[in-house]
């Protein structure tokens, strides 16, 4: 069945976006099924699960945290981790700035921006990110290479849309900005199980899908 999902879903995405399977709360034969199919970017919420897998698993996984990240913890992802989808405020950059210079490696990080209309979820406001991006030059051994939002989680379609289509927007944007080099600057990470399709259409480069692969 999991390979069967992520067949259909790779059909769907393949010619607009590329697929990080979200492995959160699933076994480690789960997760090296997804693997076995030719799955290489693996997404994690939590710090301790994804530093877990990573010290078991394939060397070869390219790691996502895709979840609210805490300073005190960023020093035990730096050395191996890929990609930060949630960057949500400046002190947190600091410290994996801090942390990948200890580690001599740069990481790539994307900016989380608030766009949901619920207070749970986290994120910049576009002020803060275009701040943010006024001062690449504060963090050298930071890339950042895109930005990140969550819709509202709601059955209005068009609420979601809309909501994407704002951080499309801030996307393009922020491309302009002329202290932004857009070869590096290309990632839009948005969609996950319930309004991939949605953040497809809206012009989404990066799917985070969980509970549909594994079902």
């Amino acid at each position: 069945m999991i390979k069967y999902n992520l067949d259909k879903i790779h059909s769907e995405i393949d010619k607009y976006a590329s697929l990080v399977v979200v492995s959160k709360n699933r076994s480690d034969e789960e997760f090296m099924e997804a693997y076995n199919c030719g799955e290489r970017n693996f997404g994690e919420n939590k710090v301790q699960e994804i530093v877990r897998k990573a010290g078991i698993m394939p060397s070869d996984v390219h790691w996502h945290m895709i979840g609210h990240l805490q300073k005190n913890k960023v020093k035990y992802i730096a050395p191996f981790i890929t990609l930060i989808h949630s960057v949500d405020n400046t002190e947190l950059l600091k410290e994996i700035d801090k942390q990948a210079g200890k580690n001599q490696r740069a990481i790539q990080v994307l900016l989380q921006v608030y766009i949901a209309s619920e207070e749970s979820k986290y994120g910049l406001s576009a002020e803060e990110m275009f701040k943010i991006l006024k001062q690449t030059n504060e963090f050298p051994n930071v890339k950042i290479t895109g930005l990140m939002g969550m819709a509202t989680l709601t059955s209005d379609l068009n609420r979601i849309r809309s909501e994407f289509k704002i951080l499309k927007d801030l996307f393009l944007k922020a491309q302009s900005e002329p202290n932004i080099h857009n070869t590096e600057f290309s990632t839009l990470s948005m969609g996950m199980s319930g309004d991939y399709q949605i953040a497809i259409e809206e012009g989404s480069t990066l799917v985070r899908i969980g509970s549909l692969i594994f079902e």
